[in-house]
């Protein structure tokens, strides 16, 4: 037995069942799939991943968009607010994966766009959650085992020093507004806690990981000082 491509329950109507995956002939256009119904197995699987044939659709010229159980809300909602802050959050690692990195950085950095997928994918399907204590433990870890390597701060320091860790402090600014765009939207609608706990370390994170990238690339930390331009 294969898996079932599950529609929306009016398509379903029109076509008169369940198509099977691979079976579907030419004919009237398909709305996008809802998930999976494995065979044997109780549970629902959202499709997470599309594949994508076609960018332009129109669909969103309305001001609305698609969620990815299928709903459509308005463009301006905290939800697709919160997507778009962690888009804009995974693009800017993106920019500071381009700068030449410490090889254990460079993995921990492409782990988190992974992650940070995931949590995007939560927030698209409302009430799932799908992300795990240990993704926010590996990112305690990391944080643990670099800021065992720096001295400890006694001063307030500025978002600057090599261009790398200028990029750091930048995504976790990113990362801030997202948490907080996340805080907001968990009052209204149910939100899994790993995802704001995630995105709260994951700022922590970048905050230490800002410090040492300006060591490896013999820069020590921008400190603040207190009335300089008085």
């Amino acid at each position: 037995m294969g898996d079932y491509v599950l529609y929306s329950p009016e398509w379903r109507q029109a076509s008169g069942r369940l198509r099977r995956r691979g079976e579907v002939r030419p004919g009237p256009s398909r709305p996008r799939a809802l998930g999976v119904i494995h065979y044997g197995a109780p549970e629902f699987r959202p499709l997470m991943g599309h594949r994508l044939s076609k960018i332009t659709t129109r669909t969103g010229d309305g001001g609305e968009t698609g969620l990815g159980d299928g709903s459509r809300i308005h463009k301006d909602s905290p939800r697709v607010a919160v997507l778009g802050e962690v888009d804009e959050l995974n693009s800017g690692i993106g920019v500071l994966l381009a700068e030449s990195l410490p090889d254990r950085i460079r993995e921990a950095l492409e782990e988190i766009q992974h992650d940070l997928f995931d949590l995007g994918g939560d927030i698209s399907i409302p009430g799932r959650a799908s992300m795990s204590d240990a993704q926010v433990k590996r990112l305690e870890a990391l944080l643990d085992e670099l800021n065992s390597t720096l001295p400890p701060l006694k001063e307030f320091i500025l978002p600057g020093g090599t261009r790398a860790a200028g990029l750091a402090h930048l995504a976790r600014t990113v990362c801030r507004r997202a948490e907080r765009s996340l805080v907001a939207l968990a009052r209204s609608e149910k939100i899994g806690d790993v995802s704001r706990i995630y995105l709260n370390r994951l700022s922590d994170l970048l905050f230490v990981l800002a410090r040492a990238l300006n060591r490896d690339g013999g820069r020590g930390d921008v400190l603040w000082q207190q009335g300089r331009n008085r």
